[in-house]
């Protein structure tokens, strides 16, 4: 942060009055159950995104992100119209989402740097909308609470950018605990446990490089399968109101009802309901083994049944799973590209993540990322003196 005010002061002629940081974030386990009203594991990641400001007069808005050295400006009169293609789309609807709720908008000169990677399933876009609207509403002392600030960010995918996404993304950012994974019902919209990690294992993070990008994906055409299903399975079902309500065997009992695409969208999200609830107990029993293979499982549920796997994920989960070293792994986010996540003793990550990252390359000619990653805390923001 001291680099970030450092540079945002060189290159504006003033110091910012707030600054901000927002993690990105892991899914652990609970693919695309967060918008089913279900249950996921999730962490901050250490990896953040920083954001300050000093507010300035008039209308104009300037940001510098300090990553690449762009610089984007926008008029707070066209915070309603059509997105731009650039990064400031974000803070744009973040600004748009906050004043739905009260907020008065404000020229500012702002400064971001980041090292969430961008486009590979750790949602760099969350963090930067966290750190901004904590960065708006703790200047002007904007009374909402997290969970509403989550909620706006998600009103900038869903209404802004034409995403029907959940609110894990913004959630974990906010609500992540250092060396913990959070469990979150996303019906209570409310953080209802906090598990350890078992001492001397870590999670490597490998990007497999084939962008992740929800907009052009058939996210929004999973969500609508998984209501369509919803809808006809709470006609058979009393009490049910989403595939949150329904229980695998409900779901095998009812599958003459749905159709076969509709069914396996189902199962997918019924089942990781399920794994997520499974995965809190044995954590909380020590079992790292039984853990790492909910992991697995729910990697083979997102090929097959969700299909929202890529051939490169694919082949980065066989990598792991002939690996003696590594417990468990899948996909994590959205799917259709990003990131694997990889659990691993800690002491043997580095070497493990060589080793994959030498093998994929040898079977898809691509670079990998790799990250050993650490679990961090959750977003904040503070006044500069």
């Amino acid at each position: 942060m001291k680099e970030l005010i450092r540079k945002f002061t060189d290159f504006y002629g003033i110091p910012p009055v707030i600054a901000a940081a927002a993690p990105g974030r892991l899914e652990v386990l609970g693919n695309h159950t967060d918008y089913n009203e279900g249950f996921v594991l999730s962490c901050a990641v250490g990896q953040t995104t920083k954001f300050v400001l000093a507010p300035a007069e008039g209308t104009l808005c300037k940001v510098k992100d300090f990553r690449d050295g762009t610089e984007m400006s926008f008029d707070l009169d066209s915070l309603d119209r059509k997105p731009p293609r650039n990064g400031s789309k974000y803070i744009i609807g973040m600004l748009s989402e906050l004043r739905k709720r009260g907020f008065e908008p404000f020229a500012f000169t702002a400064g971001l740097q980041s090292d969430v990677p961008l486009s590979a399933g750790m949602s760099s876009s969350a963090a930067l909308e966290v750190s901004c609207a904590l960065a708006f509403t703790g200047l002007k002392n904007f009374a909402i609470s997290r969970a509403e600030l989550a909620r706006a960010g998600q009103g900038v995918e869903n209404n802004f950018l034409g995403l029907k996404t959940g609110l894990l993304d913004q959630f974990s950012s906010l609500f992540g605990e250092k060396d913990s994974i959070i469990m979150s019902d996303f019906r209570k919209v409310e953080v209802i446990d906090t598990l350890k990690l078992p001492a001397g294992y870590a999670f490597v993070v490998i990007n497999s490089m084939k962008k992740h990008t929800l907009v052009d994906s058939d996210y929004n055409v999973r969500r609508e399968d998984c209501e369509n299903a919803a809808k006809i399975l709470s006609g058979i079902y009393e009490n049910s109101r989403t595939l949150r309500d329904i229980t695998p065997e409900q779901l095998e009992n009812a599958k003459d009802k749905l159709s076969e695409r509709e069914y396996l969208r189902a199962k997918h999200v019924v089942c990781e309901c399920d794994r997520v609830k499974k995965a809190a107990s044995l954590l909380k029993n020590g079992d790292v083994s039984g853990f790492g293979q909910l992991l697995f499982d729910s990697h083979e549920s997102s090929r097959k049944n969700f299909e929202n796997s890529t051939s490169e994920l694919d082949i980065l989960v066989d990598i792991a799973r002939k690996d003696g070293e590594c417990l468990g792994a899948r996909l994590s986010g959205g799917g259709f590209g990003g990131i694997t996540i990889h659990l691993v003793k800690a002491d043997a990550a580095e070497a493990y993540a060589e080793r994959v990252k030498s093998e994929y390359f040898k079977q898809t000619a691509v670079e990998a990322e790799v990250f050993i990653c650490s679990l961090g805390a959750g977003a904040e923001a503070q006044l500069l003196k």
